[in-house]
């Protein structure tokens, strides 16, 4: 959220607080109707007073309209979620976090101790890569071993494929999975 969206948030929330309040004190009979009508004509009729409230509710409205309507996003922050954007001289290339998983989900099915597996990819502003990778293994497979080699295929393989710099592997073996009858 921007700045200014924060501060209008702000603004808008202790002004509906304060009328909040005002409202419950006028019901229960705590505070008269006429001493509100009063300040509230005072403010308005005043010369000054009147100015600022008129310009404060013109740029409230302003404000309004823009948070209501146009979408806060930039299309920087949409392409950091969507995937990464690169450009050179001839144009522009977007690579999308979808291509990273498959390509990662690719090198870790061929190892032949893993079983399964899911992926999750991190992007930042910078470019920066962070991999998760969810593993079931099979009950041969040599954890350690498997997880430094696949760390190393995986940052090789994406770095050929895509000239991105993994800056994180990290993988969770969620399962053994057992063999399986036709195996034994």
């Amino acid at each position: 959220m921007k700045i200014l969206e924060k501060i209008t948030l702000i603004i808008y929330s202790n002004i509906l607080l304060i009328l909040s309040i005002i409202l419950c004190l006028l019901i229960f009979g705590w505070l008269d109707i006429n001493l509100v009508g009063d300040f509230v004509v005072k403010a308005i009729m005043g010369e000054t007073t009147g100015k600022i409230i008129l310009g404060m509710s013109i740029l409230f409205i302003l404000l309004s309209i823009k948070c209501i309507f146009f979408d806060s996003s930039s299309k920087e922050t949409i392409g950091e979620r969507e995937g990464i954007l690169l450009e050179n001289e001839s144009g522009k290339l977007m690579i999308s976090k979808e291509t990273i998983e498959n390509l990662v989900n690719s090198v870790a099915l061929n190892f032949q101790s893993a079983e399964d597996v899911t992926t999750r990819i991190e992007l930042d502003k910078d470019n920066n890569v962070k991999v998760f990778v969810n593993l079931i293994v099979n009950e041969e497979a040599i954890i350690k071993d498997l997880s430094a080699n696949l760390q190393a295929r995986i940052k090789e393989k994406v770095k050929a494929a895509t000239d991105l710099e993994v800056k994180e592997v990290n993988i969770t073996v969620k399962k053994v999975a057992p063999k399986r009858p036709e195996e034994v």
